[in-house]
């Protein structure tokens, strides 16, 4: 079968993707902006055939000249898994007449305001939200939806350009500091806890699902530099507690004529238990999640994804066994990491089971926290046990402290 996959090597991630096609079979046709000659050598021996294209974002562009490097070759698949993309595969899918979801789907995973719409239409619980184009519509719908609200791109992810805001005066602030999204949600900021339901889906129903919370929300982290956040997916995800989170983003995943391969979604559970929608893409989460879901299942969803695009089938095992927390570091100070401290101390303490410990070393540059949530470096652990995992990450958020200077 052959695959046209787009970016398979940025984010890095996708580098695994990528492997997971070449490992259930497919001839894997990538297209990127780089030259292949730059690609790393493992990438290189997954991939069939390279298209080095100017500019990836340039959707008409990218179209033209893939069609043209493949005419007379059959494709059976056009994927994507880095957000940027999604509709631009399925912009190429219509085009060619391949099979996968038509690019009015993909866009009510992309427009945030969109999925919103199409959500509630199914009766399903959302945060009240406007579109928004101009300083003038966002003050407006400020007025419609009332204080606190949340405002923030209506294609973006991670957080990017996201901010809570309690009044007139600090909605004006976020405006000028979004003087370069053109079109933004405008939105009730819903109280109470955040995780995720994250899927591999075949034909639209789960064949893979998790739970991960959200140790602050992603947006009170991003706007906290001496936060560490956390994220631990939940071994016990369909516990009475969460049972309304997993029932709305399966009706959600009907709602959106989910089709095949990875979703990431947020949703919100409040004081009185009531699980409302945040939003949701039809790619899976970034900053290492597909990483803690193989750690909590023992699995390899990379490979997995593939299996599915490629074959329409999910083999592994769907037993969860682990809690996995992930913790990121943000060090203390600019420049460059000069040392860490407490990390000897925690890693004897935790053992076994501490899977992961990638944080930046003495001498590297910091990266800038409000552009990556990856900030400086991550631990991962996992454990049976719930409250055992969580002691053992909020232990790595406490106790490790990363200093930098210079």
């Amino acid at each position: 079968m052959r695959v046209v996959f787009l970016s398979p090597s940025y984010p890095p991630e996708m580098q695994q993707y990528t492997r997971g096609l070449a490992e259930v079979g497919a001839e894997v046709y990538g297209v990127g902006d780089q030259p292949a000659s730059s690609l790393p050598r493992s990438l290189r021996g997954h991939l069939k055939d390279w298209l080095q294209v100017p500019r990836l974002m340039d959707e008409a562009d990218v179209i033209e000249r893939v069609s043209h490097w493949l005419r007379g070759r059959e494709i059976d698949r056009v994927l994507a898994n880095w957000e940027p993309l999604v509709i631009l595969a399925a912009k190429l899918r219509e085009r060619w007449g391949v099979p996968g979801m038509s690019v009015d789907t993909v866009r009510g995973f992309r427009d945030k305001q969109l999925m919103k719409e199409r959500v509630k239409a199914a009766g399903l619980r959302v945060p009240r939200s406007e579109r928004v184009r101009n300083d003038h519509e966002a003050r407006a719908a400020a007025e419609r939806i009332g204080f606190p609200l949340v405002i923030k791109p209506i294609a973006g992810a991670g957080s990017a350009d996201t901010y809570r805001v309690e009044s007139m005066a600090e909605l004006d602030t976020a405006l000028a500091k979004m003087r370069g999204v053109t079109e933004a949600s405008c939105e009730e900021y819903i109280t109470g806890e955040e995780f995720t339901f994250d899927t591999v889906c075949i034909n639209g129903r789960p064949a893979y699902e998790n739970i991960a919370s959200y140790l602050p929300k992603p947006l009170e982290a991003r706007s906290n530099e001496w936060i560490s956040p956390v994220i631990i997916t939940v071994r016990d995800m369909y516990q009475a507690r969460l049972k309304p989170g997993v029932e709305l983003a399966r009706n959600v995943l009907t709602a959106l004529h989910m089709g095949d391969g990875f979703t990431h979604m947020e949703w919100f559970l409040t004081p009185k238990g009531e699980a409302v929608f945040g939003e949701i893409g039809c790619r899976p989460g970034g900053a290492h999640l597909v990483d803690q879901m193989n750690y909590t299942g023992d699995i390899d969803l990379f490979r997995e994804w593939a299996r599915v695009a490629v074959h329409g089938r999910f083999e592994a095992s769907t037993e969860r066994k682990y809690n996995a927390a992930i913790v990121f570091k943000r060090a203390l100070g600019q420049g460059r990491i000069t040392r860490i401290d407490g990390l000897g101390a925690w890693l004897r303490a935790c053992g076994p089971w501490v899977v992961e410990e990638q944080l930046l070393r003495p001498g590297t540059h910091r990266r800038d926290w409000k552009q990556t949530l990856l900030s400086d470096g991550h631990v991962l652990v996992r454990h049976p046990d719930w409250d055992e995992a969580h002691r053992m990450a909020f232990m790595a958020a406490t106790d490790i402290t990363m200093h930098a200077g210079g």
